[in-house]
């Protein structure tokens, strides 16, 4: 084994991110280190400490870990800064709570060396020590967040949220990602499935971690802010896919509230219809906005960015100038008959919507 922390060409580094981890930190140290000696591996350990008042960076450094100072705060803030501190070509980052297994680590090192960009530990087919995780994530939180992970961005990863992980440094850089807290553990796994980078998982088990105090993680508001995350990286099931459903039971539910006769109930449901067509085709134009502002901000990869750009504003101008125009002309032969008018201002209304957007998405490119 060879740990030199002045060579800048080493095979691996373990990362741990660090916040005040003194009662564990030095048997995670320890346990890494055991690993790089007992395969020989040209490797180092570097801890990314976040602000630590307990005295971790001088156990850091006393067991021969290297130690980086992170400033801003947050689990992915911590973990972006130690990846670009990393000497290493892969990295293996995993929490300094004792709770993942740092002497097990060569299944993540074999798939990187294969070739792979991530390696995932899966906790769920390794196995997970009774009392290791709150039932709250484990039967629900857990694998309801990985299941909408998986169905909005396509991959083979079973957990989105396991800490132990391994990646090549050059192609996490690359993906530039940018969340602070908790859902950075989500963000490099959609980022890297947007870009396409070759990803795999291994078992990987957890154990009860050997802390007194209370963990950072907050069940609900870590878990909407991946959730949130999840959803604002997919313009399709964020908008398009609801706008069009919405737009379709609309369209279908208007066509015959105006083709039966008029009655109390009838307008009500046309009104009702009305809300659901307008909503719906909100949508679907906040899902062309959300993939221009993808595009220019370079936000989430798009294939074919030129044709979805191309003269796009004028069309939605020009186009909903005329929509309004013939609802307008619709209006004034309507005689105030409903079964005319509500057309009319539903004409007039998307007519309207379209122009907005249209210089909405001007704005959008003046500051692509």
């Amino acid at each position: 084994m060879t740990i030199d922390n002045e060579n800048k060409n080493l095979e691996l580094t373990i990362l741990m991110p660090c916040l005040n981890e003194a009662e564990t930190l030095e048997v995670c140290i320890k346990k890494a280190q055991h690993f790089l000696y007992e395969y020989k591996v040209n490797g180092e350990i570097l801890i990314s400490d976040n602000g630590s008042t307990d005295g971790s960076q001088n156990i850091a450094l006393k067991n021969g870990a290297r130690v980086v100072n992170i400033p801003v705060r947050g689990y992915g803030a911590a973990l972006i800064g130690g990846c670009y501190e990393a000497f290493g070509k892969y990295v293996i980052m995993g929490d300094a709570d004792d709770s993942y297994d740092f002497l097990h680590l060569m299944p993540f090192l074999n798939k990187l060396r294969e070739g792979y960009d991530l390696v995932m530990g899966n906790r769920f087919k390794g196995g997970i020590e009774k009392g290791a995780m709150p039932p709250l994530h484990q039967y629900l939180g857990n694998p309801v967040l990985s299941f909408i992970g998986r169905l909005f961005y396509p991959c083979n990863i079973g957990d989105f949220h396991c800490g132990l992980r391994g990646y090549n440094v050059k192609s996490i850089r690359a993906l530039n990602l940018k969340t602070t807290g908790m859902e950075y553990a989500s963000e490099m796994v959609v980022q890297s499935t947007l870009h396409n980078l070759k990803m795999t998982e291994v078992p990987t088990t957890l154990s009860k971690d050997g802390r007194i105090r209370p963990p950072y993680l907050r069940s609900w508001s870590d878990g909407w802010r991946h959730l949130k995350f999840l959803l604002i990286h997919s313009p399709n099931f964020l908008y398009l896919y609801p706008g069009s459903l919405l737009t379709m039971i609309g369209a279908i539910c208007f066509t015959i509230s105006v083709l039966l006769k008029s009655s109390e109930f009838i307008n009500a449901f046309t009104a009702l219809s009305s809300a659901f067509l307008l909503f719906g085709i909100q949508l679907l134009f906040f899902s062309k906005l959300a993939k221009i502002h993808a595009i220019n901000t370079k936000y989430i990869p798009i294939e074919n960015r030129n044709i979805i750009l191309k003269n796009t504003d004028n069309q939605f101008i020009f186009r909903g100038g005329t929509v309004f125009f013939i609802g307008f002309v619709v209006l004034l032969f309507s005689q105030g008959v409903m079964k005319s008018f509500v057309p009319a201002l539903i004409l007039m209304s998307v007519g309207a919507q379209m122009v907005i957007n249209g210089f909405f998405i001007t704005i959008l490119n003046q500051n692509g």
